[in-house]
């Protein structure tokens, strides 16, 4: 009895034993394939995503309107799948580029400025093409405001010129008919001063007459 208490528990610790090599064994082995991976290549990947970009944005810029509408709408369905760093500087890219009805300046800044936050998420390539872009927007920005102003301000302008013009004018209509009611003034005077000149010449002459009668 003692001896086959014995083999059964002998038995049992030699199982142990080799399932534990088994799992020991297979962790070595997948310690070895993860030793034997080659590293990833940021240069080539990085290579890859610019020239990727910059292939659409030829796209977007030289297509007919239903190949960009295409491309922006998979830009923007890449985007709100998938709002990683990638597609949402991509989705900006296309945003950012002018000569196409989805053009919107302001929203690709505000994309810009989100992916440019973290720039450790992004490849050296893509940094660099964010940078560049949100530098253009920028700029393209403060000249559409600047024009705007500047056009807010000419109908300003043109808009007080007219008011003054306005005024001139009425001044001038009032003078003239000052100018009108003066002569009218003028005329009725020089008629009442002739007709006090004839009355004076009509007394002279009959006081002449009668002086020179006989008595």
């Amino acid at each position: 009895m003692r001896h086959k208490r014995w083999g059964g528990s002998f038995a049992a610790l030699a199982g142990a034993a080799m399932l534990a090599g088994c799992m020991s064994g297979l962790g070595g082995v997948n310690i070895r394939k993860t030793e034997t991976l080659p590293p990833v290549d940021r240069a080539a990947a990085s290579a890859a995503s610019l020239a990727r970009q910059l292939g659409v944005l030829q796209r977007l810029i030289q297509g007919a309107p239903a190949e960009q509408a295409e491309i922006l709408a998979a830009s923007k369905h890449a985007y709100d799948t998938a709002p990683t760093p990638s597609n949402e500087l991509a989705y900006a890219l296309v945003l950012a580029t002018p000569g196409h009805p989805g053009f919107d300046a302001p929203h690709a800044e505000q994309l810009l400025r989100e992916a440019l936050a973290t720039p450790e998420t992004l490849l050296p390539s893509e940094r660099a093409i964010a940078v560049v872009t949100m530098r253009t927007t920028e700029r393209q920005l403060a000249l559409t405001a600047e024009n705007q102003r500047l056009q807010m301000q000419a109908e300003r302008s043109a808009g007080d010129g007219e008011r003054s013009a306005a005024a001139l004018d009425r001044k001038l209509q009032g003078e003239q008919e000052e100018n009108a009611k003066l002569r009218k003034e003028l005329e009725e005077a020089q008629t009442k001063l002739d007709a006090i000149a004839n009355i004076e010449r009509s007394l002279n002459a009959r006081k002449g007459r009668t002086e020179g009668s006989p008595k």
